[in-house]
């Protein structure tokens, strides 16, 4: 992986904003939001080989082995209110479930909202994080991760059996493959301005979605916890538990009722 590299996947992607590559950074999400400030337009990819503070949901932590993972960040700057912003990740876990299965051959799942599972464990992530100007979203950024060549020597002892990568599943792709393989799938369903866009994106999730008909422990985002079994997501993308709506928290999939 390489400046090179990376710039040959996103032009065969169709985008021409010059990407930026770095061997090593703390964190391509805090990256792009310095190039976001100075004016970077959307479509600006930020790739790492290696990062050493990634962070996935609820502030955890992110594995990273250099050369063995694609990680990055892409910047958009979407013509959304900032309740309709989470819908961009869940539209990104169905095109990066759809791209793994392309370019590697592995069937990838999503644990509601954006994590990404193959063989019933984790191969990687998606972190939506927005900055809003009164009523819309200034800028957004997709941070995605996924374990493309770990293998199990690779996982801490505590992850092994809850992590997987594309290699391990039997897949085999460079990273910067399936990066390409990601951009275009997603280039061609980002359609943000145009009418029904909020309908596409959650039928697109719900093709990918490994969480409905399952029994889930849900804690939302002020704390509340509702058990019970996931239905449904309803038309904002939100999961129904038991006829209540949980609007993107924290998801434990128990076992299958």
């Amino acid at each position: 992986m390489s400046q090179h590299s990376l710039e040959a996947a996103v032009r065969e992607a169709g985008i021409d904003v010059p990407p930026v590559w770095f061997e090593e950074t703390a964190s391509t999400n805090d990256e792009a939001l310095v190039l976001a400030a100075r004016g970077a337009p959307e479509w600006t990819v930020v790739a790492a080989g290696h990062q050493t503070a990634g962070r996935g949901r609820q502030g955890r932590s992110w594995l990273s082995v250099p050369g063995k993972l694609l990680q990055f960040t892409l910047l958009l700057r979407p013509p959304l209110a900032p309740h309709e912003a989470p819908l961009t990740s869940l539209l990104a876990a169905a095109e990066m479930a759809r791209a793994c299965r392309k370019a590697a051959g592995v069937e990838v799942r999503s644990k509601w909202p954006n994590d990404l599972l193959a063989g019933g464990r984790k191969v990687g992530g998606i972190l939506a994080e927005a900055r809003v100007q009164g009523d819309a979203v200034e800028h957004l950024f997709l941070g995605i991760g996924v374990n493309v060549g770990l293998e199990e020597a690779d996982l801490p002892a505590d992850l092994r059996g809850r992590a997987t990568s594309l290699e391990l599943e039997g897949g085999t792709v460079e990273p910067m493959a399936l990066l390409g393989t990601f951009l275009a799938g997603f280039k061609e369903a980002w359609r943000p301005a145009e009418e029904g866009y909020a309908r596409r994106a959650v039928l697109a999730y719900r093709e990918v979605c490994d969480t409905i008909g399952r029994s889930v422990r849900a804690t939302t985002v002020d704390g509340t916890v509702v058990e019970g079994v996931a239905e449904r997501l309803d038309d904002r993308g939100g999961l129904v538990v038991d006829g209540r709506t949980v609007s993107f928290g924290e998801i434990a999939h128990l076992e299958r009722p």
